[in-house]
């Protein structure tokens, strides 16, 4: 089964929601929150190149590949993965992307704080049963 870190990362690159899809190893759970966050620096990069919201594959590090979207809000989700399904990945960031929009919309969410909502949590993961696992 293959293995999937989403981060969503916040304008002032503060992680807002993380989780975790698959085969996880908990040796692995550190390295890549790590990988996840080196990358932001080629996804400020690349976020330049393109006028496009999904910027695809921006950094690999042995098997895994990180692909990145790029929120008009300047938010970034982020997807540490194995797989090679970028048609699934894109749809997966669209979703994701509607999904934090409406959390965006509720009153009593701050911009960039930690989302902490289960309904949220429960929908990433029914996304990424549909799109990536």
């Amino acid at each position: 089964m293959p293995t999937f870190y989403f981060a969503l990362v916040g304008t002032n690159d503060s992680p807002l929601y993380e989780a975790e899809f698959g085969a996880q190893r908990e040796e692995n759970k550190y390295l890549q929150q790590f990988v996840v966050h080196a990358a932001l620096d080629l996804v400020d990069d690349a976020q330049f190149m393109t006028n496009t919201c999904y910027l695809k594959a921006v950094d690999r590090y042995n098997d895994w590949t990180v692909s990145a979207y790029v929120t008009p809000s300047n938010a970034r989700l982020m997807l540490l993965h194995e797989a090679k399904a970028e048609d699934a990945i894109k749809s997966f960031f669209t979703a994701c992307h509607e999904l934090y929009l409406k959390t965006l919309l509720n009153p009593f969410y701050q911009p960039n704080a930690a989302i902490q909502s289960q309904t949220f949590d429960a929908k990433v993961h029914t996304l990424a049963k549909k799109y990536l696992l």
